[in-house]
């Protein structure tokens, strides 16, 4: 990944499922959904639906494996690149060993820092204002941990628009 033009490995391992996606200057070329994240994307959206959240149809998936022995992390950031569409609506399923999200308001955004601990099991909803006034990332633990984490971050990929 880069960042203010310099060049990091990303400190934690990832996958991309759905359509082409780019961020930190990394363009993701996606691997087909399987047939075990597709049930999972249908049943999160069923899920959304049922609780009154309106959201395309997620047609991608990000997977973050945050290895057991290592302090893997991911910093603070917003999703909120052009091919998310306006308002996007980011579900993310947390399974193995639980982690604490971090959220920081934007800079001239208000709001006061919070964390919220993601249980094995647990989705977090980011929908409407969130991207555009939050920032949230996962902390490197004090000690590395004995097991693993996957985050699995389902959101729509829109196609960019090209000039005419």
């Amino acid at each position: 990944m880069t960042i203010a033009g310099i060049s990091y490995d990303e400190p934690r391992l990832t996958a991309w499922h759905g359509e082409t996606y780019s961020y930190s200057g990394l363009t993701l070329d996606p691997a087909p959904l399987t047939p075990e994240l597709d049930e999972l994307r249908l049943l999160i959206q069923t899920h959304l639906g049922n609780a009154g959240i309106a959201a395309a149809p997620f047609n991608s998936v990000l997977a973050n494996l945050y290895r057991a022995g290592r302090r893997d992390s991911i910093g603070m950031h917003a999703d909120d690149e052009p091919e998310l569409g306006f308002e996007p609506v980011i579900a993310s399923l947390s399974l193995g060993r639980p982690a604490q999200l971090r959220l920081a308001p934007k800079p001239g955004r208000q709001g006061k820092p919070a964390r919220v601990l993601l249980r094995p099991g647990s989705l977090f909803i980011m929908a409407r204002q969130t991207q555009a006034n939050w920032k949230h990332g996962i902390d490197k633990e004090a000690r590395p941990s004995s097991e693993d984490r996957i985050n699995l971050t389902f959101r729509t990929i829109f196609p960019r628009k090209r000039p005419s």
